[in-house]
């Protein structure tokens, strides 16, 4: 039987949208075409297709492109986008609770949605964690924080290079970007265990992952950094860092930070607090930080960040 219009119409936007979906989730984790190819073992030309929205893809190409990316089928095919980030992470949280809660979760949420009293916050723990863009002064304000409010300061890059006993570049060779993120979670879950106080530094990457990212918000009271793309790029020059030693290269980088900046900005924002660090100084910085910060670790008792 001969597909309708209606139906050729309806699979060409199923297209579009997966093609849509696929180019920002490969933003977000700051993946070229390329690596995305390697990690999937779908050639360049094909992804290039799909991308574009013009790809017919099987269930298998499906597959091989979410285990790449770190993602599960659904997200690739349902209509998240439409509804949020928020959406994405309240699911996330919904998958970390045992069977028997959901159905007080759900009296809960109804209650909630009847404007019913809210129920009291659980215990939460003094907790800090810095998101950001590479160059948004992470690695910087979070020693500074940590001394402030005597914490201990961990950056979750150098815990995974511990665990993995290799560089971030190794790991990523090695497992592709799954298996670093796969990697990165086990870390962050570890730090949430070590750590009853602590300031964290996270990779930019990590709210790009659902599962990981509703952990962090779960478990930090979160605050994301941020700058204009131009004062992200300065900072990243400064570092004399030998990926983008050429005109070439540096023009590439600063595509990759406009398209990754695009891509997560909605993620960032769910951070509890943020700070625009475009015209400040450290100092500067880190006063705003501890404003932010310390009702937090004073109310720590109340459940202010549970």
């Amino acid at each position: 039987m001969n597909a309708t219009r209606e139906q050729l119409d309806d699979a060409a936007g199923l297209s579009r949208r997966l093609g849509q979906r696929v180019r920002s989730a490969r933003a977000a984790r700051a993946m070229t075409l390329k690596q995305l190819a390697t990690e999937s073992g779908i050639s360049m030309p094909y992804l290039s297709r799909v991308e574009r929205g013009d790809g017919n893809v099987s269930i298998a190409v499906l597959g091989r492109l979410a285990g790449a990316l770190n993602v599960s089928i659904d997200v690739l095919l349902s209509d998240h986008e439409r509804l949020g980030p928020d959406y994405v992470l309240i699911v996330e949280m919904l998958k970390r609770q045992p069977s028997d809660s959901l159905r007080r979760i759900r009296g809960w949420l109804v209650s909630q949605l009847e404007h019913k009293p809210p129920l009291p916050h659980a215990g939460s723990s003094q907790r800090i964690a810095l998101t950001g863009l590479r160059g948004a002064g992470k690695s910087t304000l979070g020693p500074a924080l940590a001394a402030a409010l005597d914490m201990p300061f961990v950056e979750l890059n150098t815990e995974v290079i511990q665990a993995a006993g290799m560089s971030i570049n190794e790991v990523f060779s090695i497992y592709g970007q799954a298996g670093y993120r796969r990697l990165e979670r086990q870390c962050l879950e570890q730090v949430i265990d070590r750590y009853p106080r602590v300031v964290l530094a996270t990779g930019g990457g990590i709210v790009a992952e659902p599962a990981t990212y509703e952990l962090l918000l779960h478990s930090f009271f979160t605050i994301w950094l941020h700058a204009t793309p131009d004062v992200h790029f300065r900072r990243v020059m400064a570092q004399h860092d030998v990926r983008i030693a050429t005109p070439q290269l540096r023009d590439e980088a600063m595509a990759n930070i406009v398209s990754a900046l695009t891509a997560r900005r909605n993620l960032y924002a769910l951070a509890h607090a943020d700070i625009d660090t475009t015209l400040l100084d450290g100092a500067a910085v880190r006063n705003r930080a501890l404003q932010l910060v310390q009702p937090q670790v004073c109310s720590t008792e109340k459940g202010v960040f549970s």
